[in-house]
Order: C-alpha cells, then sequence, then structure tokens
C-alpha cells in the first residue's frame, strides 16, 4: 500500500507539468504584481517558490542562470526576472505581460495613497501613521548598508571605495553619477592590479537542489524565438528606443522641451540607467534631481515617499511614482482644476521612463544569455560600483535620520529646533526588530505606525 501510495506522486516529479498557456500566466503575473512584498528578496523568493517549486515551469538552475544575468543589470532585478521568465515561456508579449503587471497594481496603489496624502495628509491619523513610519523607513535603510555592506566589502580596497563615496556625496555633495562613474573605474583598475581582492563572487552560482520535471528544464533546448540573432537583437533595440524616442517627442510636442513632464521623462531615463544596486542605491541620485535641482518635492515629503513605497508591493524603485504624482500636483502641470490628473499622468510618465529600459535590457539580452547556461559573474567594475553603493546608502540613511529628528532643521542651522525623542525611541526598537528578531518588514511598519499614531494623538492631548 505505500508503494502504490507514492507512485503517483514519483511520476507527477518525474513527468514535466503541461506547458502553461498565455491566459493562465496572465492570472499568475497579475497576482504576483499584489503579493510582491518584502523587497526584491522576498519578491525572488515568492517567484522561486511558485515557478520552481509549485508549478516547476522553470528548473533551478535555468531560474538562477536568469537571476545572475538580471543582478548584472541596473534595474529592479525582480521585475526584471519576471519579464525575463515571462519571456522564455511566451516570447515577447510574454515577457511584457510579466514585467508590466509586476509594476502596474504597485503604480495604481501608490497613485491612490500619493492622493490620499496630499488631500487629506493633515488629518490626525494619517499624520500619526507618517509620524511612525518615518524613523521605521530610516532604520530600514541602515539596515539595507548593513546587509549590502556585509556581503559586499570583504576588504580592505572595497572599504576604501564605499567610505570615499561617502565623503564625495556626504561633504563634497558630488553628483550621484560621477560617484559611480568613478567606483567603476577603481574596481575596473583594481580588477586588473588586485584580481582576487576584486574578484566578486557574487552571482547566485547553481544548484544541485531539483524539484521534478519542469517546463523548461535544465537540458531543455533553447526555444526558437529565444535563440541569438543579429537580425533580432537589432529590431528589438529599435523599437525600443523607438518608444523611448516617440514618448519624448510626444512630451516635446503637447508640453514643449523645458515642462515638468519633459525634464521627468529625461531624469527618470537617467536614474533608470544608474539603479546598479537596488532602489536604495539611486534614491540619493532621486533626492538630488528631484529635491534640489527641480523642486518637484521637499525633503520631508521625499521621506514620506519611500515610507509609502515600503507599505505597497511591486519594486522599491516604485517611489518615483510618489515622486511624479506630488510633483505633477504641486506643479499643476494640467491647470489647477485637474490636480489629481496632473499628479496621476505625471506618475504614469515617470513609471514608464524609469521601466523602459529594463524592458529593453531583457529582450535584446535574454537570447545573447541563452547561449550558453554558465555562470554569469560581477565584473571587476561592477563590485568597485557595489562597494560605492553601500557608502551612498549610509549617506542616505543620515539625510533621513537628520530631517527625522530635527525637522525644524536647516543647513544653516542643523541643529535647530525641537528634537524628536519619539522617533529615536521608534527607530531604534524598528531597527533592532530588523537586526535582532528578523521580524518582517511589514509587521515593523504597521507596528511602528500604530505607536506613531498613538504618540500623535497623546501628544495632542497632553499639549506637547
Amino acid at each position: 500500500m505505500a508503494a502504490s501510495d507514492t507512485t503517483p506522486d514519483r511520476t507527477r516529479i518525474d513527468t514535466a507539468p503541461a506547458p502553461p498557456t498565455l491566459a493562465e500566466a496572465f492570472w499568475f503575473w497579475l497576482k504576483l504584481g499584489f503579493i510582491s512584498f518584502g523587497g526584491p528578496a522576498g519578491q525572488i523568493a515568492v517567484m522561486h517558490q511558485e515557478l520552481v517549486e509549485r508549478r516547476r515551469w522553470i528548473s533551478e538552475n535555468r531560474f538562477l542562470h536568469a537571476l545572475n544575468y538580471c543582478m548584472l543589470l541596473p534595474g529592479p532585478e525582480a521585475q526584471q526576472l519576471a519579464t525575463y521568465i515571462g519571456w522564455l515561456l511566451h516570447r515577447t508579449w510574454g515577457g511584457i505581460i510579466a514585467g508590466g503587471l509586476f509594476v502596474l497594481p504597485s503604480l495604481i496603489i501608490l497613485i491612490v495613497l500619493s492622493w490620499i496624502y496630499v488631500a487629506f495628509g493633515n488629518l490626525p491619523v494619517v499624520a500619526g501613521i507618517l509620524y511612525g513610519i518615518k524613523p521605521a523607513v530610516t532604520a530600514i535603510v541602515v539596515f539595507a548598508a548593513y546587509r549590502i555592506g556585509s556581503r559586499a566589502l570583504k576588504n580592505g580596497y572595497l572599504i576604501g571605495i564605499a567610505a570615499a563615496a561617502f565623503v564625495a556625496i556626504f561633504l563634497l555633495n558630488l553628483p550621484f553619477p560621477l560617484i559611480v562613474i568613478a567606483a567603476g573605474v577603481l574596481g575596473y583598475i583594481g580588477g586588473r592590479l588586485r584580481p582576487r581582492q576584486f574578484a566578486t563572487g557574487g552571482g547566485h552560482g547553481s544548484s544541485k537542489q531539483s524539484y521534478g520535471a519542469a517546463v523548461i528544464d535544465d537540458h531543455t533546448p533553447t526555444p526558437p524565438h529565444a535563440r541569438f540573432s543579429w537580425r533580432r537583437l537589432t529590431c528589438v533595440a529599435l523599437v525600443g528606443l523607438g518608444l523611448w524616442t516617440g514618448a519624448m517627442a510626444a512630451l516635446i510636442a503637447t508640453h514643449g522641451m523645458s515642462a515638468t513632464l519633459t525634464h521627468m521623462g529625461w531624469f527618470f531615463t537617467k536614474a533608470a540607467l544608474l539603479t546598479f544596486g537596488g532602489a536604495y542605491a539611486v534614491l540619493p541620485y532621486v533626492y538630488q534631481g528631484a529635491v534640489d535641482h527641480y523642486g518637484w518635492i521637499t525633503a520631508a515629503q521625499m521621506i514620506d515617499g519611500l515610507a509609502l513605497g515600503e507599505t505597497t508591493p511591486g519594486p522599491l524603485i516604485m517611489v518615483v511614482a510618489f515622486v511624479g504624482f506630488v510633483g505633477g500636483w504641486t506643479q499643476a502641470i494640467l491647470g489647477p482644476d485637474a490636480a489629481f490628473l496632473s499628479g496621476a499622468l505625471a506618475a504614469t510618465v515617470v513609471t514608464y521612463f524609469t521601466f523602459l529600459p529594463s524592458f529593453i535590457f531583457i529582450l535584446t539580452g535574454g537570447p545573447l544569455v541563452e547561449t550558453t547556461h554558465g555562470d554569469l559573474k560581477f565584473t571587476a567594475p561592477l563590485t568597485g560600483i557595489t562597494a560605492a553603493v553601500v557608502g551612498v546608502i549610509l549617506n542616505l540613511a543620515l539625510f533621513f535620520a537628520w530631517h527625522v529628528l530635527w525637522p525644524e532643521a536647516t543647513e544653516a542651522a542643523p541643529f535647530s529646533g525641537r528634537f524628536e525623542w519619539p522617533s529615536l525611541l521608534i527607530g531604534i526598537a524598528a531597527f533592532i526588530a530588523l537586526f535582532r528578531y528578523k521580524i518582517d518588514v511589514m509587521i515593523v511598519l504597521a507596528a511602528c505606525g500604530a505607536l506613531g499614531t498613538a504618540w500623535h494623538f497623546l501628544s495632542r492631548a497632553l499639549g506637547i
């Protein structure tokens, strides 16, 4: 009896499941877009569980091979991984559907939350929740710097690059693209002179774990549409360039060269090409442009936007949708009587220009990756950039902490005004929960939001 009970399972595991239809894949990717909380690590873990372990649409090694390529690219690796697997399963439209649905729910949710923020942000309940979430976000950024640093800073050379990047952005206020370029050059030189110190090992390698036969298995031949050809690469690259040029031309034609939407399109295209190391790495660049240069949002609003981004599904870089919405709302790009439409249009525009490069990278580079199933690793320049990212994120954490703890301070008087000791206590508690007890980010944010709301109403009642 025991043997017969196990036979069907063995047969099921040894036999690949039926390939999913495009409709089945559509509903899966839509579901994933609504449950993809937890940042890139959590999102990749969910995809692994669903695609490799449960549905067996792709094998472990092919999944990791695709992930290694996505880790090399600028942009959100989890969204790019979804695009890659969707493309591998169902050609170009499969990739567009998978990558688009990974982002679309987050865009809709953030448009709604951004509208609530700008329209009702002064309500006591909303203000209290944000009061508690802000120090929690600061703790999350500090924890992110620790996590990346513990993996990336493997020797004194890389620690030195991280320290130099921190000094460059904190003391010298150098632009983020210059820091990225300099770190890449240092990484290249280091790779030539000290190859062992700049050896990466940052790839995810391969695995001997098997969850059974998969639709795309280890030895499944590369599908015809995924085979490399110069003709296809050229066509896809030209289409991608045409989509970018056409959208930019439409903005210029309808709003003008110096209009807010045009500036947003160009600025977030550059941001999309600089997101090595994840969303936290590019946030200082977004801050420099959106706050300092263009004045679309304030420093306090930037922190609030990151808080909202942490609480929604999808890539954290979707905080750019908040930046776009608030910037479109305050700039009244469609006129003073269309504030919501102005914000929603700007959020959509910045999302389009932020994610378009990711689709181009996958659809053009995927066939090159599929020509071999060997491991892909970070190059020495990217090792240097990753080290610099740690210093940049640390600067971002200090910047957030300063605005949270001294909300009335200015650059001329950096420690003026009241000191928010409740925010300090909430931030310390959040960091301990993340670092020591490994509590989920969403739980930490919810608890801190509740604490902030309680303190907000208590301080109002006591007249503090």
